[in-house]
């Protein structure tokens, strides 16, 4: 009998450090798709105008929603769904965007990317 309460407790055990662990791993791909940037300094850095500062943020922001769906998604889709955010956001910003406004996000993006480990 009590070779059978230690067996439970420690499957117990295991079993809520796993669920721990799942549920800091959900926290950390939540900070790491987290896209928001402050559109001000964004806008600064690129010279956008009123206009295009404007259009930067609606598109950004639905980027913003497409990635944070990405992170609740099961890791065999979140890869794909990554991709087609990235192609989504860039052929929105190349129409907005001049070419060298756009370079400089594209600078950007790949930087934001590497430095959340999120190669794309």
């Amino acid at each position: 009998m009590k070779r059978l309460f230690l067996t439970v407790v420690a499957v117990l055990s295991m079993t809520m450090t796993f669920a721990e662990n799942e549920n800091l791993n959900s926290v950390e791909n939540a900070s790491v798709y987290n896209m928001a940037v402050d559109y001000g300094r964004l806008a600064d850095c690129l010279g956008l105008s009123t206009d295009q500062a404007e259009a930067v943020q609606d598109i950004h922001s639905s980027f913003c929603a497409d990635m944070m769906n990405a992170a609740g998604a099961n890791a065999d889709e979140r890869e794909g769904m990554v991709k087609r955010a990235v192609q989504k956001d860039l052929k929105y910003m190349r129409y907005v965007l001049t070419e060298d406004q756009y370079r400089k996000y594209l600078m950007l993006l790949n930087a934001t990317f590497n430095n959340r480990g999120l190669e794309k």
